[in-house]
């Protein structure tokens, strides 16, 4: 079963999603991976990502680095497994904004990639971060990012058997059973 999870930053997105993916891969009794998507680029990023290693401690994942080119990664883990993917929305920005130049077509192919990687899995969980409620106006880099990652979102709602928004700890399931 994939899983799509979003919404606002430090509601529990993450937290979530590891009960979620952890619970699938006993069920089925196969691998659980955690696909670490974020490249950090500065110490606020090196301390998020050592705080949700620490959350991580002790629960079966076995981490894989895959911060571009998501479905690379298929060919060195065990496809049946159990995939938790955070997040769609750092993916997005490795591709998009590397250390070699803006690829404004980025968004495009990561939503592919995506929807491929949840079509050959189907079992992960992604989990993605939403930023289109506020009524800003952005310049238009940062508005083709939006844009991206509202597609790479509605592709895979499409393809998930299972949608959920958290916000301030609390689940909405927008599609699939009620959790």
């Amino acid at each position: 079963m994939n899983v799509f999870i979003s919404g606002g930053a430090k509601n529990g997105k993450s937290m979530f999603a590891q009960k979620a993916a952890k619970e699938m891969a006993e069920e089925k009794k196969v691998p659980l991976y955690y696909v670490a998507t974020m490249i950090p680029r500065d110490e606020e990023d090196e301390a998020r990502v050592a705080r949700h290693v620490k959350e991580r401690e002790g629960w079966g994942f076995t981490t894989v680095e895959a911060g571009r080119n998501i479905c690379k990664i298929l060919d060195e883990t065990d496809p049946e497994g159990v995939f938790l993917l955070d997040s769609v929305t750092a993916l997005l920005a490795n591709e998009m904004f590397s250390d070699d130049g803006y690829y404004p077509e980025a968004g495009k192919k990561t939503a592919e990639d995506l929807e491929d990687f949840a079509r050959r899995t189907g079992n992960t969980v992604f989990v993605s971060d939403y930023i289109y409620s506020d009524a800003a106006l952005y310049d238009e880099i940062t508005e083709n990012y939006r844009k991206a990652l509202a597609e790479a979102d509605r592709r895979l709602a499409r393809v998930c058997d299972k949608v959920v928004e958290v916000s301030c700890g609390r689940l909405t399931t927008h599609k699939g059973e009620e959790i």
